[in-house]
């Protein structure tokens, strides 16, 4: 009885085996697209891939400097009697912005006067012993006379003193070499300064100029007066337009290359500032995709494209980029049909739905 019974549960056991099996053998020669039927369908936001103008964007940051700037020197020694700006104080181009005491330069200016007096009653005193001479009317031999005598009585060197004293009084006065706004001023009132001393420096006020380094790789594509957007970074204003007014004709040792970025002065930007510069390079007839189509996968860059409502995997080599688009040197043909949407995870042949916009 016992082995009927056993006989009977190693019956029903092989039995049981023998259907799983084939129920397993069903499920694999089941078609693969009976299970892509099953799978729901990725919905996804398309573009159209083009060929058009694409303007390629050429990001650097440096410092904002002054148009032009000019040191304030104070020539001579002395005690500084006045000190007439301020910091940040406009001044005009000429204008008198400190003065030495000038007790010492004013007495040597009324000595060289003096001087000047006295060659002058000399010289006229010498010519009275060429009364005849003078009244006749042999010019050329009068001019010969006229200088011997000027030279004897000191008169020419008398001049000459005087003009030096002057130039020596004038420069007890330091004149604003620009108009412009003053910085770094160093000395006030009754400060013993030595000769050729900066006193203080004078910044235009009409333009400002940014300094930027640029990659080697793309300076072919920049070039003078090209127009280019400028964002301070201390402030939320919108962006400030400037144009390229100079290009260092050399590239450093970290292959950047200087480039200066002319721009109108604003109240609210001061030299020292940092800030940032877009210089568009507009690119013709390039095949063009929104940055959102790209993706990476093991390190290459792939663009899922739309065929028989299915994704489509298409490695890529890409070109320039500008921050929304991307163009696209081989991989995929004009007007093909781009998945921007849900492309992280996508695998190829998968199905996709278009989601209308």
């Amino acid at each position: 009885m016992i082995k009927i019974r056993s006989t009977l549960i190693g019956f029903f056991l092989a039995l049981a085996i023998f259907s799983c099996k084939t129920e397993d053998d069903k499920i694999q020669e089941a078609p693969t697209e009976s299970f892509r039927s099953e799978v729901a369908a990725t919905e996804v936001n398309v573009a159209t891939a083009e060929r058009k103008s694409f303007d390629y964007l050429i990001n650097a940051t440096g410092k904002l400097e002054a148009g032009s700037e000019v040191m304030a020197v104070i020539e001579k020694s002395g005690y500084l009697a006045e000190v007439n700006v301020k910091q940040g104080q406009y001044v005009e181009k000429g204008a008198v912005i400190a003065r030495l005491e000038p007790t010492e330069a004013q007495l040597n200016l009324e000595k060289t006067r003096i001087g000047l007096r006295n060659a002058n009653a000399e010289y006229e005193s010498m010519k009275m012993g060429f009364e005849s001479l003078y009244s006749s009317e042999d010019k050329e031999r009068i001019q010969v006379v006229d200088e011997q005598l000027k030279a004897k009585s000191g008169l020419f060197l008398a001049e000459v003193e005087l003009k030096v004293a002057q130039l020596n009084f004038d420069r007890n006065e330091v004149k604003a070499p620009i108009s412009g706004r003053v910085a770094d001023l160093k000395f006030k009132a009754g400060s013993l300064v030595g000769a050729n001393t900066e006193l203080c420096q004078i910044l235009g006020s009409s333009e400002l100029i940014l300094k930027v380094n640029v990659l080697e790789s793309d300076i072919s594509l920049i070039s003078l007066n090209q127009k280019a957007e400028v964002y301070p970074v201390s402030t939320t204003q919108e962006e400030l337009i400037g144009k390229v007014s100079g290009i260092n004709p050399k590239v450093d040792a970290n292959g950047l290359v200087q480039v200066s970025i002319t721009l109108t002065a604003n109240k609210e930007l001061l030299p020292g500032m940092n800030a940032r510069a877009i210089i568009r390079a507009p690119q013709s007839n390039s095949l063009v995709v929104p940055k959102d189509a790209l993706v990476y996968r093991s390190g290459r860059a792939v663009v899922f494209t739309i065929e028989n409502d299915e994704s489509k995997w298409n490695y890529v080599e890409v070109g320039k980029d500008n921050g929304k688009e991307v163009e696209i040197l081989d991989g995929i043909e004009d007007k093909s049909t781009v998945i921007t949407s849900n492309n992280l995870q996508l695998a190829h042949q998968a199905p996709v739905q278009i989601v209308k916009q």
